[in-house]
């Protein structure tokens, strides 16, 4: 089955509708929690794990105050405590920076004054997030705005809504229409796979956003349970190495949301590499939306090299 859309210049375009199975996809999914790693290569996982974070503040009550701090977190996300014990540490190598930090369109201005020159990305969620409930017209201004205040990176989610009803030609416009609005950032588009209900659904919305040009595809906003799981992850990395095939383009994946352990990171970099091989094993091409992540992960470079775990207060609490 072939669904018909029109690109903006009106052209038609045909995505296929690629079934999937299920029970295959939750059986590959549950077979990267067995893997076992070494010892070495774990402590470069979680390295790389760090590297591929975004750190995020999407709350009512966020200030810059706040978004000051965990941009301060993002470029040195070992607490100062916890940095000078590892500093100590034969061997050690300095716990690299995050990958970006994602605020709200009017706090960006602060975030990019601590974080410009620190190759640190800021991304922005705009597009009336979390919901998508707005016009258009009110959304594309909200991506405009985050840009011209610095953010590079923009987080969009798809209307839900629309897609569950079969209008796919107005998901297709509306992910085009905020690429444009976007310039030179780049694009994340959010499926918010918790309410989309099938894999297969899963499946069709990442190839649906990837054609309208999203330059990555994200599980969720974090604001819907569930969130990412390793079957959605799995499904979607098999669309971007389908498009991969076809096209030679490489997209990139954001799983985010439910993953708050060093160990569930490995996996899904264990998954990662195993569908999409090394080229993508880079915060270019994959990223965390896990902020609850890092502490864990920090934990586990700790016990790597020296065998026991940090006390608990030499953590940040955000």
């Amino acid at each position: 089955m072939i669904v018909s859309v029109r690109d903006r210049d009106g052209a038609p375009r045909g995505i296929p509708v690629v079934p999937v199975d299920a029970v295959g996809a939750e059986e590959r999914a549950a077979f990267f929690a067995k893997r076992s790693i070494k010892a070495a290569s774990k402590l470069d996982l979680l390295y790389l794990a760090i590297r591929m974070m975004d750190l995020t503040t999407l709350e009512g009550a966020d200030t810059p105050a706040r978004v000051r701090q965990m941009c301060r977190k993002a470029l040195q996300p070992a607490a100062p405590a916890l940095t000078e014990s590892l500093d100590k540490l034969p061997g050690f190598r300095p716990i690299p920076s995050v990958a970006a930090v994602c605020v709200y369109p009017l706090l960006v201005p602060h975030a990019v004054k601590v974080l410009e020159g620190s190759g640190v990305h800021v991304a922005s969620v705009a597009t009336s997030f979390p919901s998508g409930q707005a016009s258009l017209k009110t959304r594309l201004l909200d991506v405009r705005e985050a840009v011209e205040n610095g953010a590079d990176e923009i987080d969009m989610v798809i209307n839900r809504g629309a897609f569950l009803a079969g209008d796919y030609q107005q998901v297709f416009d509306e992910i085009a229409a905020v690429r444009d609005a976007c310039g030179a950032a780049h694009l994340k588009v959010i499926l918010e796979t918790g309410e989309l209900g099938t894999l297969d659904n899963v499946r069709f919305a990442s190839d649906l956003a990837i054609a309208a040009g999203a330059h990555f595809i994200k599980t969720s906003t974090g604001k819907i349970v569930p969130a990412a799981t390793p079957p959605v992850t799995l499904v979607m990395l098999q669309a971007i190495a389908d498009h991969q095939a076809r096209t030679g383009e490489k997209i990139g994946m954001k799983p985010a949301g439910g993953i708050r352990t060093a160990k569930q990171s490995i996996q899904y970099l264990c998954m990662l590499y195993e569908t999409l091989g090394p080229d993508w094993m880079h915060p270019e091409l994959y990223r965390f939306g896990a902020s609850a992540l890092l502490n864990d992960v920090l934990r586990q470079v700790y016990r790597q090299y020296t065998g026991r775990y940090y006390y608990d207060k030499g953590y940040s609490l955000d």
